[in-house]
């Protein structure tokens, strides 16, 4: 399993879809699996159910993806603020895709699907988050001004010959 973590905007979906591709991986985005289970979008969950609530949905479903088939895993920007979980990646390839503040904010600054863009404390939770997501990381790989196939080929350049390449 190949897991990936990071801020809003750091390139999560973009470089998961091109990593798992390179590598003949399915790609899995921890979000989306959530919200298929839960039948709602996860805004509605934390809107409903409160972010404990969808913290412990995230960690279960974290641990099944975990358990699964070797794919690519794109994990929400907030999942690694949860000491279970961080307990969980423990085991496998963790890639902290870091992108500075300004930088994740211009990316989705537009995007009215992320409520965390309204919080006035929105640059605090960054901060926070950075020394988690180091915590976790097998490797950490920047991507401010690089294009997502720079950034693929950095990974799999990190990873080396222990990860399975397509063939022919």
């Amino acid at each position: 399993m190949i897991v990936l973590v990071g801020f809003m905007g750091a390139g999560k979906t973009t470089i998961g879809h091109l990593l798992a591709a390179a590598l003949g991986l399915p790609f899995l985005d921890a979000d989306a699996v959530i919200e298929e289970s839960a039948g709602c979008p996860v805004p509605q969950i934390f809107a409903d159910r409160g972010e404990p609530a969808f913290r412990a949905l995230e960690r279960e479903t974290i641990a099944g993806l975990l358990d699964g088939p070797r794919s690519v895993l794109a994990l929400g920007g907030g999942a690694v603020e949860d000491a279970a979980t961080r307990r969980l990646l423990r085991a496998t390839d963790v890639i902290y895709l870091h992108v500075g503040y300004d930088g994740a904010v211009a990316r989705v600054g537009g995007d009215e699907g992320r409520p965390l863009l309204r919080r006035p404390d929105l640059a605090a939770i960054y901060r926070r988050r950075l020394a988690a997501y180091e915590a976790v990381a097998t490797h950490t790989v920047p991507t401010d001004g690089r294009a997502p196939a720079d950034v693929c080929r950095d990974i799999i350049g990190r990873l080396g010959t222990a990860v399975p390449r397509r063939t022919g």
